[in-house]
């Protein structure tokens, strides 16, 4: 069984620096690399794109970045919908879009479901983030995103499909759009800022006739009478649930002191985050 390429994205890990945008527009803006792509324009093409992801509101906002880029799919749909066999799937993994076979086929930008095929007007051709695909043939050990990626946000893996299951499973790792079944070759890890949402809140008390942040006060999250999760509020009166499935629904909020139950708040979880203001 033979080895392929595959991407792992730690999102907790990337700090917006675009060190990897920068590193693709270096090696391919103005630059031919004949047989495996034309000159990326010097504007306009993201062919790695950081996506913000910001869930909650003030005083309780969480931000993080999710580089996206192709997804080097085992059942890509541009490889069906190319021409004269110009997207071909190598056996190593990569996808390569063939800068001459490919040549007026701008349809390929529609094909991927993923927005990650960008269409160069002046060379008239469909382009895409190749996995450096010329540099790791020319012996590179990753490419040059993971090389210049300063925090370890991105790490190149060359293993067999049953490694990379494995891998997946130990380290819960997921994909953009599993829904499309295209079984992409980019995992991402805590990709959660991008699927699910937040219940979160400030909690205040008056103590002594004044108004003050609600510290070390118990909570509890359930549904339906089930468990879900518990918190302690930290010295702002702050507490937070993450990893919330979008539109699951009602939860109660239990919010206790000396083991006393103080109140217990009723929500509804739509599709955005929650961030709640409540006294006890």
């Amino acid at each position: 069984m033979s080895n392929k390429w595959n991407l792992i994205v730690d999102v907790d890990e990337c700090i917006n620096c675009y060190n990897c945008a920068l590193a693709v527009q270096d090696e391919y803006a103005e630059m031919e690399h004949p047989g495996y792509t034309a000159p990326m324009p010097k504007h306009g093409h993201r062919w790695i794109n950081i996506l913000r992801a910001e869930r909650g509101k003030f005083p309780i906002v969480d931000v993080s970045f999710v580089p996206t880029m192709c997804n080097h799919c085992d059942d890509a749909p541009c490889v069906e919908a190319a021409e004269n066999n110009a997207v071909h799937k190598r056996s190593d993994g990569i996808v390569v879009i063939d800068p001459k076979a490919a040549k007026g086929q701008k349809h390929l930008v529609d094909a991927c479901p993923y927005g990650a095929i960008w269409w160069n007007e002046i060379e008239e051709v469909p382009q895409h983030w190749n996995f450096d695909a010329h540099l790791l043939d020319e012996g590179w050990k990753e490419p040059r995103c993971v090389n210049v990626c300063p925090t370890g946000a991105l790490k190149s893996v060359k293993v067999s499909d049953l490694e990379m299951s494995q891998i997946v499973k130990d380290e819960e790792l997921e994909t953009l759009k599993p829904e499309l079944e295209t079984q992409p070759r980019i995992y991402y890890k805590s990709l959660k800022s991008l699927t699910k949402v937040l219940i979160a809140g400030t909690l205040e008390k008056v103590s002594n006739g004044r108004t003050e942040c609600a510290a070390d006060i118990h909570v509890s999250l359930s549904q339906s009478g089930s468990p879900v999760a518990e918190s302690v509020t930290d010295e702002f009166g702050e507490f937070k649930f993450d990893g919330i499935d979008r539109n699951s629904g009602a939860y109660q909020l239990n919010l206790m002191c000396n083991d006393i139950s103080q109140k217990i708040v009723d929500v509804d979880v739509k599709n955005e985050s929650l961030v709640l203001e409540l006294d006890i």
